[in-house]
């Protein structure tokens, strides 16, 4: 199996202290506390089973590294996340340092599960010290602990952290501080876990629980109530379903005024572009490339945040390893298990993440499948795609009250997942091993207000990632694009569009005999070969292709409109299909290489997901045309 690399270090030259703990215990709200907005996570955004790493700043104006380490319930890892926890803890990680201090957080109202792996964590010899966080609901629920007492009976020191507090960090951060720990980190070596086995480390826990009086379970009155709700077998899937629902048309309705505000700062800037500047080729690269390229990228910014914010909200509550219990039953009829939930609903951000989450399921074959099926979650880069010709070609009105555009969103969503499930249930029939029964054993955490820090957190990073992508990827494209849609230039005695003569315009009249037979033209031909790099780049793709197109006077058009006079409503629902299935972007495939070790995954991810878009988009023309919209 295949090892991501860690690399990226952002202050490789301060002392590493690495938080450690189970799922759900808050380290990551912790994480978000000690460093703020200093944090960089290597290569991809996302889950915890990214390397994600912050500085804290010192008192003394020195800087702390803080790696946030994947949850982990033990260090005998049982999946390829509670692998990379291990192998960090131990100095055997590729290209990363070993800790030179750990910070084991443990949920302090769950001291039983928490604290076998402080047991665990204390034996590699590493300076430690215990973080009890949510305190307060400890606290609230009647359990009182004693930390000094705590701190005795486990032989290391205990604070109590409350990590949705801004100072709730305080106790832990003068320990930090406190240089002391650094001195001899240097010289601990690497060492093997002593001897020891769950049924001792369970004996050692209960007698400390016993000894301190700490060995009552708590009720959650607040969680409980709520689950016989969320959780009731009719009433359950339900809900989630709304709450689906309304995200998506949340997704169009929240987002009209910040994209007409983007829409009416790009035209402006292409109008000043034009009449400002003289008739010349970078006049046109400026234009025609980037402000219609990359203004046709940006504008979608709102609904990306907007779906990722529900997102956040989901994961800071607690809801979503409900929604992984509720799917359960479903997902098994397919052959998987609710734990492929959470890396499949992560890929409704990105596929990457996604396909990376996977390490959290420990069966071989389950995970193969979930990453096969994991490109088939509509990731935030095709919304920009979806939003276009939505907005082009579906008109702004209401069916039974809600948004028909919202709706049609909701239903390419509803496509994914049901094409995933196909997948899944062809697979199953394909794998014996997919007829086994296993049962999902997961914790639920107590439901929290979501934490206004970590939703900001979430969302700058979302905003970050994307805005590389538009100053990274998609602006070399769309200037390569612009480029071949530019040259040569038309002769003289040219009666179409200068474009059509170009090498984009070739290239574009080549695939046309690919694609014709599912509606698509040659611009739209043009499109998705740089697509296949970024998804989002089939936007700017289209943008600066009828940039150069059009006249001079509708240079500045919006993009919508042009397409909405120029294809017919069969195109755009083929169009639609086609990126409901369409083989992922390059990234993705190289993501799946990595985790799988191989070339076999990909080609088979390739392949199959071609023909499936090209299924789909030809019979969604087939059938848009014997209704008379061809």
């Amino acid at each position: 199996m295949a090892m991501r690399e860690h690399k990226v270090y952002l202050h490789p030259s301060g002392p590493l202290v690495a938080l450690v703990g189970n799922p759900n215990c808050g380290k990551t709200a912790l994480f978000n506390l000690l460093t703020g907005s200093r944090q960089k996570v290597a290569n991809y955004a996302g889950v915890t089973v990214e390397r994600k790493e912050g500085a804290m700043r010192m008192a003394d104006g020195k800087t702390l590294r803080v790696l946030d380490l994947p949850g982990t319930y033990s260090l005998y890892p049982r999946s390829q996340d509670e692998r990379i926890t291990c192998d960090v803890l131990m100095g055997r990680a590729l290209g990363e340092k070993r800790p030179q201090a750990l910070v084991c957080v443990v949920d302090a109202t769950n001291l039983r599960m928490g604290l076998r792996l402080v047991l665990a964590v204390k034996r590699l010899g590493l300076p430690c010290i215990v973080a009890l966080n949510m305190s307060d609901l400890a606290s609230e629920r009647g359990l009182h602990i004693d930390t000094e007492a705590l701190s005795e009976a486990l032989g290391l020191p205990v604070v109590s952290t409350v990590a949705i507090q801004s100072q709730g960090h305080a106790a832990l951060s003068a320990w930090l501080e406190n240089a002391s720990w650094q001195t001899p980190s240097a010289a601990v070596p690497t060492k093997q876990l002593s001897p020891s086995t769950p049924e001792a480390d369970h004996r050692v826990v209960q007698d400390i629980l016993q000894r301190l009086s700490l060995d009552s379970l708590l009720p959650d009155p607040l969680s409980d109530q709520l689950d016989r709700v969320l959780l009731h077998p009719v009433a359950g899937p339900l809900i989630l379903l709304a709450v689906l629902f309304l995200i998506f048309q949340a997704v169009f309705a929240w987002a009209v005024p910040p994209m007409d505000a983007i829409k009416a700062a790009t035209a402006w800037m292409a109008d000043q572009t034009v009449a400002n500047l003289p008739d010349t080729w970078w006049r046109s690269l400026l234009a025609d490339g980037l402000i219609a390229g990359l203004g046709g990228v940006v504008v979608f910014l709102p609904q990306i945040l907007i779906l990722f914010f529900f997102i956040l909200i989901l994961e800071e509550s607690g809801y979503l390893p409900r929604a992984a219990f509720l799917l359960d039953r479903i997902m098994g009829s397919v052959g998987l298990s609710g734990r492929s939930f959470i890396p499949l609903l992560s890929s409704f951000a990105c596929a990457i993440p996604g396909i990376m989450a996977t390490r959290t399921i420990a069966n071989h074959r389950d995970r193969m499948v979930t990453i096969l099926i994991a490109p088939l979650m509509t990731c935030s880069a095709r919304l920009p795609v979806y939003a276009l010709l939505i907005s082009a070609f579906i008109p702004q009105s209401e069916v039974l009250g809600w948004e028909l555009q919202g709706l049609v969103l909701f239903g390419l969503y509803v496509a994914g997942i049901a094409g995933a499930m196909l997948v899944a249930w062809v697979l199953k029939r394909l794998t014996a091993t997919g007829q086994d029964s296993r049962p999902l054993m997961m914790e639920l955490p107590a439901y929290h207000l979501p934490s206004v820090r970590n939703v900001a957190i979430g969302l700058r990073t979302r905003v970050r990632i994307f805005m590389h992508r538009v100053g990274g990827t998609i602006m070399v494209l769309t200037l390569a694009l612009w480029f071949l849609a530019s040259y040569p230039s038309a002769p003289d005695n040219a009666t179409r569009p200068a474009i059509e003569y170009s090498y984009a315009g070739s290239l574009g009249h080549a695939l046309h005999h690919v694609f014709a037979p599912i509606g698509f033209n040659w611009q739209i031909s043009i499109a998705l070969v740089p697509g296949m790099a970024a998804r989002e780049v089939a936007v700017s793709s289209l943008a600066t292709v009828y940039a150069l197109s059009a006249s001079q006077d509708d240079t500045a058009e919006a993009l919508a409109p042009l397409l909405a006079q120029q294809w017919s409503l069969a195109t755009a629902l083929s169009l639609l299909a086609w990126f409901v299935f369409a083989p992922q972007c390059l990234s993705t495939l190289a993501a799946i290489k990595r985790e799988t070790g191989g070339w076999k995954m990909p080609v088979i991810a390739t392949v199959y997901l071609f023909a499936l878009a090209y299924g789909a988009s030809w019979l969604t023309y087939r059938w848009a045309t014997a209704m008379g919209w061809g």
